[in-house]
């Protein structure tokens, strides 16, 4: 009989399940996310509740190293997702300062020199978006950072009417080789701590 502590994902997620997506209203993004987090933390059996995880944006199956407004929604939902489920969230994008302007306070950055060289990630969520014609197909994974294989899966299908207008928007934004790292004399010599490259 599994305790508590083995059986985590499934006491997570005992009142979940997952999301027909052709029942969602307009702009549901967040909801499926919520479909995909169930389906991921449901098959997992590498992480617990203290594996520290990062998230990346989804990229275009037919390049790579591209994303868009929708890449960049569904990671920011599962950060959300996975958080609430108890698992510890490594922000990456966070500077490590606060920059003061006449704008606005900003913590967060998208230029890798910002960043900190490097940070304990253990495992990273990710995924693909490929566009068929009623859609996108979105084919999410978590892979261990250090031995690259994959330990839990999702799959979901995002029709044209929930994306709304959005899924005409031209807006690309592109991702530079490598992966963002902390700098850090603690970090410097542990072994699970990922290097970020330009």
């Amino acid at each position: 009989m599994l305790s508590s502590d083995d059986d985590f994902y499934r006491i997570s997620q005992q009142e979940k399940s997952e999301i027909d997506s052709f029942e969602l209203p307009k702009h549901a993004i967040n909801d499926v996310v919520k479909g995909l987090a169930y389906q991921m933390l449901e098959s997992s059996s590498f992480v617990n509740p203290q594996t520290p995880i990062a998230v990346a944006s989804f990229v275009d199956l037919n390049d790579l190293e591209s994303t868009n407004w929708l890449g960049n929604q569904l990671s920011e939902s599962f950060v959300h997702e996975l958080q609430r489920h108890g698992l510890i969230l490594v922000d990456f994008k966070t500077t490590g300062h606060i920059r003061v302007t006449k704008e606005g306070d900003y913590v967060f950055s998208r230029d890798w020199k910002e960043l900190p060289e490097r940070q304990i990630i253990d495992y990273v969520v990710t995924g693909t978006m490929m566009k068929q014609e009623s859609g996108i197909l979105v084919n999410a994974r978590m892979i261990g950072m250090q031995s690259r294989v994959v330990v839990a899966t999702a799959q979901s299908f995002i029709p044209n009417w929930v994306l709304g207008d959005e899924i005409h928007r031209n807006e690309s934004v592109r991702i530079k080789d490598g992966m963002i790292l902390r700098q850090s004399d603690m970090l410097s010599e542990d072994a699970r701590a990922v290097e970020i490259h330009q």
